[in-house]
Formats: structure tokens, C-alpha cells, sequence
């Protein structure tokens, strides 16, 4: 039964489908062209892999944090394919995502949250999937949450952004970082599959998105601080 996923959560766009071959995925460079891209590159991924919309027996998606403009459109997208479809949807941490793009055991995933702040959350990868050492949280780069022990990696935005902060703040807990992984639909999809298989989708009208936080920007006289 094929699936998709998608993610719009960065400036990146992400896609990816099942196939019998497995996972198939694609990644974009788009900017805050999410709208009129998602639904073109999508058709061009299914015709790529011999799919129609009419194959897909469900729909997951990064549910955040990220960019809120981002996960509305994507929300928005996956809500109406899949209530056209009838077929159930699933949110995936983008942040979760993020760590399933690492090959290390122990990760803090860091996504730049704009406003001199985080998106971030620390895992640990388990034999049955992985567990949350930190809780995903918005913070100041200077206080970010510390996860025990030492031999973390930091991947993502987070630290391209505040790189120089986050390992003052981090110090000889942290082994290395690849700060240019992001989330991507493929990961979503391999941790979505486990999850639609014990039947955790839901119906199109219960999706729902994770912003850690309802402020989308500062005032003026806040960025002129600063």
C-alpha cells in the first residue's frame, strides 16, 4: 500500500512515497514557494514512480515546529488530498524527523526559530524507535535545555544559525555538528510507517500542527535590541 509524506516546515520542500522498492524521495530548495510548488513537484514524483493520487492510502506530514506560514500550507495540502481521498493523516515531529536523519545514537535536533531563538528537542535512539531525552522546546540559544552525559551531535539550522552560542552553551557535551541537515519527508515517512500499521492516523479534519510558540515576529523596537 503506497504512502506519502511531505514536509514544508524550512525552506525546504520534501516529498516522498513508498514503492516496492521503498522509499522514494525528493527535496527542494524553495524558499517560501511552498504553495505553488508543493502540488506540481508531488505529481511529478508519483508520475516518476508510476503513482497516482488514487494509489495513496495515507498522508504524513511534519505537524512542527517550523516555519508557521510553512506548516499551514502543508497542513492545508495534506487535509485536502487526503479528504478527497477518505484516507487517514499523520503528524510527525519535524523535529523527530531531524534526528532520523543522523546516523548517530545520540542527537539534538536544532532548528533556527528565528527571533534569536531554537526549536529544540534531544533524542536518543532506542531498538524500538526514539526517546526523548529533552523535550521539544523554543528557547534562547544560551539556554537551551542540557540533556545528560556527553557524545551529543547537533545537527540543523539551530546550529548554522547560532552555532558559536549553542556550543558555549553545550561545552564537552558536544561531539559534532551537521548543521545542514533539516527535516525531509523520506525520514517522516519511515517513522510514520510503524505508526499507520498500529492504526494511529487520523480522519483529514483532526490534523493538527505543534508551534511551541504563538508569536510569529518581533516588533520593531524589539529587533531593534536585538
Amino acid at each position: 500500500m503506497p504512502y506519502l509524506a511531505l514536509d514544508t516546515s524550512t525552506e525546504h520542500l520534501s516529498l516522498a512515497v513508498t514503492t516496492p522498492a521503498g522509499i522514494v524521495g525528493r527535496d527542494w530548495l524553495v524558499g517560501q514557494k511552498h504553495a505553488e510548488l508543493t502540488l506540481p513537484r508531488l505529481a511529478e514524483l508519483l508520475a516518476e514512480t508510476g503513482l497516482v493520487l488514487q494509489d495513496i492510502e495515507g498522508i504524513a506530514f511534519g505537524n512542527g515546529p517550523g516555519s508557521f506560514t510553512g506548516l499551514r500550507i502543508g497542513c492545508g495540502i495534506v487535509q485536502g488530498l487526503a479528504f478527497a481521498r477518505g484516507i487517514s493523516t499523520l503528524g510527525i515531529s519535524t523535529l523527530e524527523a531531524l534526528a532520523q536523519s543522523a546516523s548517530a545514537n545520540k542527537v539534538i535536533a536544532c532548528l533556527d526559530a528565528r527571533m534569536n531563538q531554537v526549536y529544540v528537542a534531544a533524542y536518543v535512539r532506542e531498538a524500538d524507535g526514539w526517546r526523548e531525552a529533552t523535550a521539544p522546546t523554543v528557547c534562547d540559544p544560551h539556554a537551551l535545555p542540557l540533556p545528560e552525559g556527553e557524545g551529543w551531535l547537533g545537527i540543523g539550522s539551530g546550529f548554522a544559525a547560532y552555532g558559536a552560542a549553542l556550543a558555549e552553551r553545550l561545552g564537552t557535551q558536544l561531539a559534532g555538528i551537521e548543521p545542514e541537515l533539516f527535516p525531509r519527508a523520506a525520514e517522516i515517512l519511515a517513522l510514520a510507517l510503524p505508526r499507520f500499521a498500529a492504526g494511529q492516523g487520523v480522519p483529514a479534519h483532526e490534523a493538527t500542527l505543534v508551534y511551541l510558540r504563538d508569536k510569529v515576529a518581533l516588533k520593531t523596537s524589539e529587533r531593534v535590541k536585538a
